[in-house]
């Protein structure tokens, strides 16, 4: 049998499944006995933001110069061009080309 789709393997996908969408679903519950005060409209607003920096935060001190070059790049695109999308390819681009040319480790 394909070790994929071992039984143990499938019920652990649809148990992590069932957890991801059932802590979704109970968020959006939640959240309708919250009263969106301007205060709380900030913090949702603000919310985006900070999850994309604490998951690009580790990278960026484990990953070294190229990788702090390359974050700097994006965040340049980001505030010039306004497109996220094509922040994440001048990010990629920039870190390729630098690992290509031989910098980093």
């Amino acid at each position: 049998m394909n070790e994929f789709l071992r039984s143990d393997v499938m019920i652990a996908f649809a148990v992590m499944t069932a957890v991801t969408v059932a802590s979704r679903l109970g968020g959006y519950w939640l959240m309708g006995y919250v009263n969106v005060t301007p205060r709380v409209r900030r913090m949702l607003d603000a919310l985006p933001g900070s999850i994309i920096v604490a998951a690009a935060l580790p990278v960026a001190v484990n990953g070294g110069p190229v990788v702090m070059f390359a974050i700097l790049a994006a965040m340049a695109v980001t505030i010039i061009r306004r497109n996220d999308f094509i922040a994440v390819i001048t990010g990629m681009a920039v870190a390729a080309l630098a690992r290509a040319a031989g910098f980093g480790g």
